[in-house]
């Protein structure tokens, strides 16, 4: 069946088609009377026979990333079996959160820390579990001594020493994919890391098709522009895995977003918001929102997209160590102004304070660049210099990646906020820089894309200065990092119609009116079509 769904998608059919006509409504409904599924996994371990459904059911539930309701099973297996020290490394396991996120906090630590230690009082039956104990230990021997990255690198060695002691242990060599894909520097370009775990991943898929980890980690580990499209088959077969789990109908639309499948990503993330919801989790329903909200941008479902931008406040997010929801709240209103071009509503959004200080920077970018593309570079100004408040504090707390990001962001910023005083040759050099420094690394796993791709901006520059030919270059480098992108699209097809370059303009307006013709209207829709109509 999988093998012909993913013949249907390569055919050009949207997952509507793949899934049947459900609407996220159906789906919230159906979840309620069906049975869950999780899929198919197999972890050996020592523990009673009768805690065995639920001990299965619970590393199938961390495979999926099921953060409260895996470590409430793990727990519930522990009190019926007070010998299974292994339940003890799935308790502490979950207690990382997302291995791509930020790590867990001083009380999710704690948690752990004291579930390890009743692992090792209790003594694991068999050296495998031991190993397993010890080995998600590593993990916790430096909290909070070292940075979240650090202790994920001593995990991963520790997961290659227990797959290499058992080799022939399936589990084993899975989770040790897991957390070498997390160890990828986002400044790889080869993607070494990543693409050994996916070696990896690969021999298990072909063993194990409807395990979810498997699955859920190839995913993870083609989640980048160049190897996006190996992680397809993965992508088509999770939701269906695992349809019981949010995030597992969440997460084909990391591979559909890198690869512009943009109903498809709206349909997967519609019924993760729907699961989500059902379930009382608000984390999973804002992350898979975020990422609904940027491909309903992209095909001009503006009204859609305001619906979802309503939404999001009043869904109360109580834990501050979990990212996914600043970081949504943020993201989601900025996105709604920026890629609609509405920068007099950019620059009125209003930040707010959160742990993670690089989510408020999101909406200080929105507003410098919404400031000053409606011609106010002193109001920029005073949020380019928020931005480079937040750049040097990360800086000093060694976050190096999210200082990075941040100090792109303000040089896109700052680059802007020339321009708009009429300096023209100067913005462009600092706009370059930041495209230059936004290109060496790739966007945080917590997010569909950037706000807007610094390079794409460049290309905006350039078209404003009347550089059609260098216009149409970036945006088409742009392009190759992040695919057909409404603004990227019309921009492509402006540079390329003023530059004289009318193939390449028929080419891209083209795509933008087949892609979002049937969206809301947008001056940019009624200029393509103009164009291809030939009265433009």
């Amino acid at each position: 069946m999988r093998a012909v769904m993913r013949t249907a998608f390569a055919m050009g059919l949207t997952l509507g088609l793949l899934t049947g006509p459900a609407t996220a409504g159906a789906d919230a409904a159906a979840a309620d009377t069906a049975p869950e599924q999780l899929g198919h996994v197999s972890f050996a371990n020592s523990c009673a026979v009768a805690v065995q459904p639920g001990l299965q059911r619970a590393v199938a539930l961390l495979h999926s990333f099921w953060w409260g309701e895996g470590a409430k099973a793990f727990r519930d297996v522990l009190a019926h079996d007070q010998g299974c020290a292994v339940a003890t490394w799935g308790i502490a396991a979950l207690a990382i959160g997302n291995p791509f996120g930020q790590g867990p906090g001083p009380n999710q630590a704690q948690s752990a820390q004291q579930a390890l230690a009743r692992g090792r009082e209790i003594g694991a039956k068999t050296e495998r579990e031991r190993a397993f104990v010890e080995a998600i230990g590593a993990y916790y021997e430096k909290y909070p001594e070292q940075p979240h990255r650090e202790r994920l690198k001593a995990l991963a060695h520790a997961f290659e020493e227990v797959a290499g002691r058992f080799s022939d242990d399936d589990e084993a060599q899975i989770f040790y994919a897991l957390y070498l894909t997390a160890t990828q520097e986002p400044g790889d370009k080869t993607f070494a890391t990543t693409l050994k775990a996916a070696d990896i991943l690969q021999v298990q898929f072909a063993k194990h098709p409807d395990h979810p980890g498997v699955a859920h980690y190839l995913i993870h580990a083609y989640d980048y522009p160049p190897i996006a499209d190996k992680g397809l088959a993965a992508a088509l077969c999770y939701a269906d895995i695992a349809p019981s789990a949010p995030h597992a109908l969440h997460m084909p639309s990391h591979i559909f977003t890198r690869i512009g499948a943009w109903r498809e990503s709206v349909a997967t993330n519609e019924r993760s918001v729907a699961a989500a919801k059902a379930q009382g989790d608000p984390y999973d329903s804002l992350h898979a929102m975020d990422y609904m909200v940027y491909a309903e941008l992209q095909l001009a479902r503006d009204n859609d997209a305001r619906a979802l931008v309503e939404a999001a406040p009043g869904i109360t997010a109580t834990n501050p160590a979990i990212l996914a929801a600043p970081y949504s709240l943020a993201a989601i209103p900025a996105r709604y102004a920026v890629e609609r071009n509405a920068w007099q509503e950019a620059a009125h959004l209003q930040p707010s304070v959160s742990r993670y200080p690089y989510t408020t920077a999101i909406t200080y970018f929105a507003r410098a660049l919404g400031a000053a593309r409606s011609g106010d570079p002193a109001a920029a100004e005073k949020d380019v210099q928020e931005l480079a408040k937040i750049a040097d504090a990360l800086r000093s707390t060694n976050n190096e990646y999210w200082a990075t990001e941040v100090r792109v962001q303000r040089l896109a910023a700052a680059a802007w906020t020339t321009f708009a005083k009429g300096h023209h040759d100067e913005a462009l050099l600092v706009m370059r820089a930041a495209a230059d420094t936004e290109d060496r690394s790739e966007k945080a796993g917590v997010s569909p894309g950037r706000l807007v791709p610094a390079r794409e901006l460049l290309g905006d520059m350039l078209l404003e200065t009347g550089r059609y030919k260098e216009a149409l270059a970036e945006y088409e480098t742009s392009q190759a990092r992040d695919p057909k992108r409404f603004r990227n699209l019309f921009g492509a097809g402006f540079a390329a119609a003023q530059g004289g370059h009318r193939d390449k303009a028929q080419y891209y307006f083209q795509h933008l009116v087949d892609m979002a013709g049937s969206g809301n209207a947008r001056p940019e829709i009624a200029k393509a079509r103009a164009y291809l109509a030939g009265s433009l």
